[in-house]
């Protein structure tokens, strides 16, 4: 296990056992630090630490104090392992990873240094409402999927600059773990094409803003290609590909926007079969030369693994959403040790 240390002075037990102690709060899907010291008198920690557990008031104040950069150590020999036992494939040859900023929670009444906040505007007059925002980068492979790192979104700036300092902190630690970062319309900015660009790696992003000139420009173009015809799983699909456009200046390089309008059927209880259709727009900085459409429309759609197989894994799995400590060092503790917890890893070994 990585070395782990925390701000207290002269420490009478050491980091290391009562982050552990974390984990029973996952296994046994616990909802907060006091369920946890009803499993005070369990015989089982005795066998596992040596001695008594510890009050839960402390292992709060050691994940606020907690210096992470020991678990994200840990997560790397983690993604080491699966490398080697190679685990962790290629998706049509290249390696991808998805970038997303989920909220961990919101509240109307606590909050910490760390909060974000918002005005929501209800029935009864506004309010401001706290919340937290992390964003994760997930590295995706054919069948399994490991969440790299995290970051914690500041109080005054905006989720792409989040997301720009964590990949900053992930490519000096994984510099060959991934290839293509796949995220949604959020990151569809120039800075953050061009951060990867800059580091020699691609992105492909979701387009959906009408006011831009690249997205006007293709949507004529569009109009003036026959488009080809292909299938995603069980969808029959018209695909439109478009590259070395120019339209959008601030980024470095010449983009390529592909849309895919997808068919496909529902059967319904009342009204019979539907076909509704779907239309998707991607932007990225890979070539055609490089990658066929197809690959690109399935890559597309491989966004959504961070959702399905990450974050509604830590939700419904580990109730990972639970606030155990609301301070910003604990927040961030707590979230980094319910990843190599996941069931999935159990399963690799």
């Amino acid at each position: 296990m990585s070395p782990l240390t925390d701000r207290r002075p002269q420490p009478r037990i050491r980091a290391p056992l009562l982050v552990q102690s974390a984990l029973i709060l996952f296994w046994t899907r616990l909802g907060s630090l006091h369920a946890l010291e009803t499993l005070k008198e369990a015989r089982f920690w005795k066998h596992w630490w040596g001695r008594e557990m510890s009050s839960v008031d402390t292992v709060g104040r050691v994940y606020s104090g907690l210096e992470v950069e020991g678990l994200r150590k840990g997560l790397h020999r983690v993604y080491t392992r699966l490398q080697r036992n190679k685990v962790l494939t290629a998706r049509r040859g290249w390696d991808l990873a998805v970038l997303d900023g989920p909220e961990s929670h919101a509240s109307y009444r606590p909050h910490c240094s760390g909060c974000l906040r918002r005005t929501v505007h209800l029935e009864g007059g506004d309010r401001v409402q706290f919340y937290h925002r992390q964003v994760t980068l997930m590295r995706v492979s054919g069948k399994f999927h490991l969440l790299l790192d995290l970051e914690a979104q500041r109080p005054g700036e905006d989720e792409v600059t989040t997301a720009l300092r964590l990949l900053r902190r992930v490519l000096a630690a994984y510099p060959r773990a991934f290839q293509i970062v796949l995220a949604d319309s959020l990151y569809a900015q120039a800075p953050f094409l061009n951060f990867l660009l800059a580091h020699g790696k691609h992105a492909r992003v979701v387009r959906k803003d009408e006011r831009r000139d690249l997205y006007r420009d293709a949507q004529s173009l569009f109009a003036l290609t026959s488009p080809q015809r292909g299938h995603y799983r069980c969808r029959a699909c018209r695909w439109w590909d478009v590259a070395d456009l120019h339209s959008w200046p601030q980024v470095q390089a010449p983009v390529r926007v592909v849309r895919s309008q997808e068919t496909y059927l529902v059967h319904r209880q009342e009204g019979g079969p539907e076909t509704p259709r779907s239309d998707w727009i991607w932007v990225t900085t890979l070539p055609a030369a490089v990658v066929p459409t197809a690959s690109l429309v399935h890559w597309g759609h491989a966004r959504w693994d961070i959702e399905n197989q990450g974050f509604n894994e830590l939700v419904n799995g580990w109730y990972a959403d639970h606030v155990y400590k609301h301070e910003p060092h604990a927040l961030e503790g707590f979230r980094m040790k319910t990843i190599p917890s996941n069931r999935e890893l159990r399963d690799a070994k």
